[in-house]
């Protein structure tokens, strides 16, 4: 069987990573909350993540400086300064969020907020901790070692745990952890990500680089919507704005949208549940603008 042979030497370093990124693959992912020296409040995932030792427990994340600016990332200079992290393990149900939360929204942008997660106080360090992540961990940064010098170089950051937070449902009946309720997710290469629960790979689409406007900047019927999942809610967040009444209000036309206006014109409440129905499928097939559309003919 032949192979491609590839000298990384001569090869530039965003193929480097994409490489090695989709071939050491799954990889679990950190979820890490952070604070600066001011105390303002950073979240981001990183897939270079493991456990290294368990006594001491020890857990290594590496945020890489960006490839294209060689910048350092804030998590990275939150932990410099602080030397505290709440690494979270995140499953299938806040996937979508935690993808959101990896968005480059500047300093003091706080992506709780911006992913529309619940940050309730830690007991041991000042980072607070995602409340809706099935298991939080607690950690003193022990150290961290500069693997480079160029774009693309990562940064182990040597966590020792200190407490750990477990939601009691992901739990068994001895107390283990059981690894289809938890349902956690890992990276694959590219778009990729794996569900533990049933090995299903799945794709998610990488966060806007122009910014999502975030699961806080939802228009409340949407954000407060029963059926709507947080995973639903960050796939609209994830664009830079809405679509405009005048292309929802033309959006009326399409025959699926028309049909169910007909039929349940004289129902509104039935109307509004089977838009938001059919919104929540053209979101699970990632038609995003069409799903927006729909949802804004139900803007009150």
């Amino acid at each position: 069987m032949p192979f491609k042979t590839i000298n990384l030497q001569e090869t530039p370093s965003s193929e480097v990573y994409s490489l090695l990124s989709g071939a050491v693959a799954p990889r679990p992912v950190a979820f890490a909350s952070t604070t600066d020296a001011a105390g303002n409040v950073n979240l981001s995932p990183f897939s270079f993540f493991n456990l290294f030792s368990s006594n001491p427990p020890i857990l290594v994340f590496s945020p890489l400086s960006r490839i294209r600016d060689n910048s350092s990332k804030h998590t990275l200079d939150n932990v410099k300064a602080t030397k505290e992290v709440v690494i979270h393990i995140a499953n299938y149900e806040l996937v979508e969020q935690m993808s959101l939360a990896s968005t480059e929204y500047d300093t003091r942008v706080n992506e709780f907020v911006k992913a529309g997660l619940t940050a309730v106080p830690a007991v041991m360090v000042k980072p607070p901790r995602v409340a809706e992540a099935p298991v939080a961990i607690e950690c003193k940064v022990n150290d961290i070692i500069s693997l480079g010098t160029e774009g693309g170089a990562g940064n182990l950051v040597i966590c020792e745990v200190l407490l750990i937070h477990v939601q009691e449902e992901v739990l068994d009946e001895k107390g283990r952890i059981d690894p289809y309720k938890l349902d956690a997710v890992a990276r694959m290469g590219g778009d990729y990500y794996i569900r533990a629960n049933g090995n299903n790979i799945f794709v998610l689409p990488k966060p806007s680089r122009h910014k999502g406007m975030g699961i806080d900047q939802l228009p409340g019927f949407i954000r407060n919507s029963s059926r709507l999942t947080g995973n639903n809610l960050a796939r609209l967040a994830n664009l830079p704005a809405p679509p405009s009444l005048t292309e929802a209000d033309e959006f009326r036309k399409e025959p699926i949208v028309a049909y169910t206006i007909s039929k349940y014109s004289s129902q509104p409440e039935k109307l509004a549940q089977e838009l938001e129905k059919l919104a929540q499928k053209l979101l699970e097939d990632n038609q995003v603008q069409a799903a927006w559309k729909v949802l804004l003919l139900m803007q009150p």
